[in-house]
């Protein structure tokens, strides 16, 4: 399937000019002008142009590729992936759970919070704005989410959600029947080997590891779309994980 990539050089609504030379010639820059106020709402647009090219790449028969800052704006690749008709299981690879609520969150910071809206819970002003219908439980992977608030840990427990603590498990299991989703946070790996990273997490698999899985899925076929939530530029001192983490990405896409 041929790729169709999309790179959005935000982090949350404010601009991320450190990601912007990551775009090649035939990429899309999702570089809108963003209202004044709410921070909600200033995503919501934002993330109005990353659905509107994902359904566009899937209706066309491409495969949409996002690159940003944050993992929020899955939600726009996902709205987009429903527009276009598909019913997708999202696996989801990150350290963190992004689970919480404004209920269960010890800070309120938003970054922490989508795979939760995704699910129906919580702040649901960015879904809304761009026609997200909630994904059911049923249909998501988290893998590792080493790194949980006690609130957070206590929602995942109680939810549907398939939370697998080590990746390599994904390779001991049968995928899900139909089309992929695959969102991967950077950080899930070992700081060790990628440490320019905002919110680090001790442990993770390593990048052979991690490698190892992404080759599984990517020669199942059924990977429909494939999102990437970014190091910190400003960090990486000589591009080391930043090297690291697009070559285990090119893995995934299939590059």
């Amino acid at each position: 399937m041929k790729n169709r990539h999309i790179l959005t050089p935000y982090f949350l609504d404010q601009q991320e000019p450190g990601l912007q030379p990551l775009a090649q010639g035939d990429w899309y820059l999702n570089k809108p002008e963003l209202p004044e106020g709410e921070t909600q709402i200033r995503m919501g647009t934002l993330y109005q142009g990353i659905a509107d090219f994902v359904a566009d790449a899937s209706a066309e028969g491409e495969r949409p590729i996002s690159i940003a800052g944050d993992c929020c704006t899955t939600i726009g690749v996902l709205a987009g992936l429903q527009r276009a008709g598909l019913d997708v299981t999202l696996i989801w690879f990150d350290a963190h759970g992004d689970f919480n609520t404004w209920e269960t969150s010890p800070s309120g910071f938003l970054g922490g919070m989508p795979l939760a809206m995704i699910t129906g819970r919580g702040e649901q002003t960015i879904t809304g704005a761009v026609g997200l219908k909630s994904l059911d439980d049923h249909n998501v992977i988290l893998t590792d989410g080493r790194d949980l608030d006690p609130g957070e840990r206590e929602a995942l427990e109680r939810s549907s959600v398939t939370h697998l603590e080590d990746p390599l498990m994904l390779l001991e299991r049968a995928l899900p029947a139909g089309s992929l989703y695959v969102h991967f946070d950077t950080d899930i790996l070992d700081p060790v080997e990628a440490p320019a990273m905002n919110y680090l997490a001790e442990g993770g698999p390593s990048s052979h590891q991690l490698a190892r899985v992404f080759k599984y899925l990517a020669d199942s076929s059924q990977v429909a779309a494939v999102s990437m939530s970014s190091w910190n530029p400003e960090m990486d001192k000589g591009g080391k994980t930043e090297q690291l983490c697009m070559r285990l990405f090119g893995t995934l896409a299939g590059w």
